[in-house]
């Protein structure tokens, strides 16, 4: 089994639970994953139980796990990789990263950030998945940098992977990575269900569906359920299985019916009035 040990970042808040999780993998030379805030207090710690570190990964570039990257990759004498960090080297899809007998492969997981990876370690079958899947709790979508579409690509992704584990970027371990993975495409599904049949009643704005579907929680938490109902809307949108109506961004949403083309007849996105595939040849039938 590769080694795998937790420190936890000392910054806990609403979105990071008890707070970031650095990951140190493998023996030495190490692997280090999110090293998390610029925190010298935590950096250090993670120096010491890493050792000679091979590699550090980021998964994404939000403030609880990029910015202390740069800096301890300084004070260990180790390449970054991120796919957007600067100062980092940049990761691709599929990059593999190796740290002494042990690869860790980058896998293009975005939804939460379009810059989001996870990382995945084929022979144990454990992935490292940042705030695409979390320990406790679902992942937060705030778009436009938030989408899910993309987001719903990234869980069935992961779920082909078949790994055993998941490490998150907060919370605890999760030993049931595909039940955990499936447990959050039936979240969203089921959360989608409530926006199509909250619309069904009439228009809505995003605080009149968030006051509809997040009824027994806090109302602490509705600014950030407004956000998730945005990310929700917006897919539907896409789908035409919804508009807003008027310019204003707090107007409401109304339910509407997928539009065909007027070419060819296949359903098209939004407003639009031919698919993609006519809307192409139509322009370069005129030159």
């Amino acid at each position: 089994m590769v080694p795998i040990k937790r420190l936890l970042a000392p910054n806990p808040g609403v979105y990071t639970l008890e707070g970031t999780n650095t990951w140190i993998v493998g023996d030495e030379p190490t692997f280090v994953i999110d090293p998390g805030p610029d925190i010298p207090e935590h950096l250090a710690e993670v120096a010491r139980e890493a050792g000679t570190v091979g590699a550090v990964l980021v998964t994404h570039d939000h403030p609880d796990h990029s910015p202390g990257a740069i800096p301890f990759a300084g004070l260990v004498g180790a390449p970054v990789y991120a796919m957007r960090l600067a100062g980092a080297d940049r990761l691709s899809p599929g990059h593999r990263v190796r740290a002494g007998d042990l690869d860790l492969t980058a896998v293009h997981t975005p939804g939460h950030t379009s810059d989001h990876v996870a990382f995945f370690e084929p022979g144990d079958r454990v992935l490292f998945t940042g705030d695409a899947v979390l320990g406790r709790g679902t992942s937060f979508l705030d778009p436009p940098e938030g989408d899910l579409v993309r987001y719903l690509r990234s869980l069935r992704a992961m779920l082909d992977l078949d790994a055993r584990s998941i490490y998150p970027g907060h919370g605890p371990v999760v030993l049931r990575a595909n039940d955990k993975l499936r447990e959050y495409l039936a979240h969203r599904e089921e959360r989608e269900a409530q926006v199509v049949s909250a619309l069904a009643e009439g228009p809505r704005t995003i605080t009149e569906l968030v006051e509809v579907i997040y009824a027994g929680y806090p109302r602490e938490v509705h600014p950030l359920a407004a956000r998730s109902v945005l990310a929700h809307l917006l897919k539907l949108g896409g789908e035409g299985l919804a508009e807003r109506t008027g310019k204003a961004e707090e107007g409401p949403w109304t339910a509407s019916t997928p539009r065909t083309c007027q070419r060819c007849g296949r359903q098209v996105r939004g407003k639009a009035r031919y698919c993609d595939s006519c809307s192409l040849a139509m322009l370069q039938s005129e030159g």
